[in-house]
């Protein structure tokens, strides 16, 4: 059997896990039952064979990522939305899409997500520290302060959502997600008690990755040598899928590496997860292994580990 590195989301009282060339989402419904929807999955890399090389696979990964999480985000939040009338904005875009609409609010919605990260998180702290030039003259010192900065816009994001009581609940099943694939990786059953006793916090986790993006962009972005504020913005956008893919190289090394550097410096991202993970209870576990079991024989597949008939 070929050895998997399952990986997933939280949704909307629930998660969704994917494995090569499927994924799941499992949602506990209203009425405390599980609904599981299992969707075939095509990485664009399949299609494309140089979206499979290293550092230019990483941004496309990303993209897909963002698709297929709004995509299961918007399925399970559909158990828990009150009907409302149709707008006249749904009415055009159903009549102009019709069987496309949906991809065309998933592309839409995917666009301005990126837009607003990269304005919150890139252009947002280079403006801020553009203000302190005449005071701060070293320029890898303002790159290291814009990082900083960009750091601190995140973590007060995240700690101001956590707020939230939906995305409390959301945070617990982002635990969950992670317990269950722990749990997995370790070759333990996956029984809601055995999930509960493994780690919240994951290498190969979407949190690591936003942190190690801010961190890997102090260090690109200190190669931009330009007296113009405009172009500073310029090559702070379209440096984005350079910082992408550096930054996602190193989240698969750390996963698939256990090597003591490696894991000195994962260590910052996975206390980020702090903010992101909570502990969840036996009934997440239960979602969480249930999404499991909608894309692998988790059985067959512990089974094969111990046996160490597991090929890479």
């Amino acid at each position: 059997m070929k050895k998997c590195r399952i990986g997933g989301q939280a949704v909307i009282e629930g998660v969704m896990m994917k494995n090569y060339d499927k994924y799941a989402v499992a949602v506990r419904k209203p009425d405390d039952t599980i609904d599981v929807k299992v969707n075939d999955y095509v990485p664009v890399g399949e299609k494309v064979k140089l979206f499979k090389l290293p550092f230019i696979r990483g941004i496309f990964n990303f993209i897909e990522s963002l698709v297929v999480g709004f995509k299961t985000l918007t399925y399970s939040a559909s158990f828990y939305e009150e009907e409302e009338e149709e707008t006249v904005v749904d009415k055009a875009v159903s009549k102009i899409f019709k069987d496309k609409a949906e991809d065309f609010v998933t592309f839409v919605t995917v666009i301005l997500s990126i837009a607003i990260a990269i304005g919150l998180f890139m252009l947002l702290p280079a403006f801020l520290v553009q203000l302190l030039e005449k005071v701060i003259t070293s320029r890898m010192l303002r790159s290291v302060i814009e990082g900083i900065i960009r750091l601190l816009i995140f973590i007060i994001y995240v700690a101001l959502i956590s707020m939230l009581e939906d995305i409390k609940r959301t945070f617990m099943y982002h635990g969950a997600e992670h317990k269950t694939i722990n749990c997995l990786e370790a070759g333990d059953d996956l029984t809601p008690e055995n999930v509960l006793k493994h780690s919240r916090y994951h290498k190969r986790c979407g949190t690591s990755f936003l942190f190690v993006v801010m961190m890997v962009s102090i260090v690109v972005f200190m190669f931009i040598n330009t007296d113009s504020t405009l172009m500073r913005m310029v090559y702070r956008v379209l440096l984005v899928p350079v910082v992408a893919s550096i930054s996602y190289e190193f989240i698969m090394l750390a996963g698939r590496n256990d090597s003591e550097v490696v894991n000195i410096l994962s260590k910052p991202g996975l206390w980020v997860q702090r903010l992101t993970t909570k502990e969840p209870d036996l009934k997440m576990a239960e979602v969480a292994i249930a999404s499991v079991e909608a894309v692998l024989d988790w059985r067959a597949y512990l089974d094969a580990m111990r046996k160490g008939e597991l090929e890479d």
